[in-house]
């Protein structure tokens, strides 16, 4: 088990991302010791006429640090799970100088499943670009935070530009992410459909069987769209149960094997411990945010 205490797989045409990647060792910010400061009340945007689309715009009370980062919330792609789950996240990164987009998407049971979920998301990152002219944001590094289902979210989401015309997402995004962070991410999707993860929630979220319509799994799963120009950092719970180990480290083992930039991380902690600030691992997570957004 020890070996898996920090595991770091890089691909080869990654080498330049990941010596940029290095010179941000965790622990290395500022502002991970800093005092963090009040909440900010956040700013909504919409993005279309369903409840459920939109997203929240933290702006930090003092100085901002470069860049944007993209919350994405979990919950199996289900609707009894929302963007509160994402605000803690984002008050705590706010409260650390970061800019963050908490992002929210219709979910299988409120108008959601494909292609929606997978349209919202990419219009909902998209919508970015209009916030950041209205409040003269850097774009220039945006990073995707996504935590379970919202891990699978921002690693697909990164990989949009691979698309085929029609597809839900496909085309060049207004807002290109330059980095993920997922915690604990459903990263391969015909393995977490073959394993039956959440009851059903792949098939729940896509609607039909893979021998029904393999085209419609394949462009929903991030495994389709190895190798990414970007890095991804994948963080995984020790003591996660939810989310097999496995779901991070195929993900991670294809795409170093692809030449692309990308590292499996284990921290402390459950499935949920990664989304509770003040947690060993809610500070890991924060370490990781900082070098993606340093590099």
């Amino acid at each position: 088990m020890d070996n898996l205490r920090r595991r770091t797989v890089l691909g080869a045409a990654g080498l330049a991302a990941a010596t940029a990647l290095a010179g941000c060792a965790p622990g290395s910010s500022a502002n991970l010791t800093q005092q963090p400061e009040e909440p900010v009340t956040p700013q909504r945007y919409t993005y279309g006429d369903d409840p459920s689309q939109f997203a929240e715009l933290y702006l930090p009370a003092g100085e901002h640090l470069p860049g944007v980062v993209v919350v994405i919330h979990g919950g199996y792609w289900r609707s009894g799970y929302g963007l509160d789950l994402g605000r803690p996240l984002a008050e705590d990164l706010s409260s650390r100088g970061y800019v963050c987009w908490n992002l929210e998407y219709r979910r299988a049971g409120n108008g959601g499943g494909w292609p929606e979920t997978f349209a919202d998301v990419s219009a909902g990152i998209d919508l970015l670009a209009t916030a950041a002219d209205e409040h003269s944001l850097d774009l220039g590094t945006t990073t995707a935070l996504g935590h379970s289902a919202g891990g699978h979210l921002a690693v697909w989401a990164a990989g949009r530009s691979t698309l085929p015309a029609g597809a839900p997402g496909a085309g060049t995004p207004l807002v290109p992410l330059t980095g993920v962070v997922s915690q604990s991410g459903v990263l391969n999707l015909a393995a977490a459909h073959e394993q039956g993860l959440g009851d059903g929630a792949v098939l729940n979220l896509l609607g039909v069987d893979p021998a029904e319509d393999p085209v419609r799994y394949r462009l929903a799963d991030p495994m389709t769209a190895i190798p990414l120009p970007i890095p991804v950092l994948a963080l995984h719970g020790e003591d996660d149960s939810t989310v097999p180990l496995s779901q991070s480290d195929s993900y991670v083992t294809t795409a170093a094997a692809a030449g692309a930039t990308a590292e499996l991380i284990m921290i402390p902690g459950d499935h949920f411990a990664m989304i509770t600030p003040g947690t060993e691992a809610w500070v890991r997570v924060v370490q990781a945010v900082d070098r993606l957004m340093a590099a």
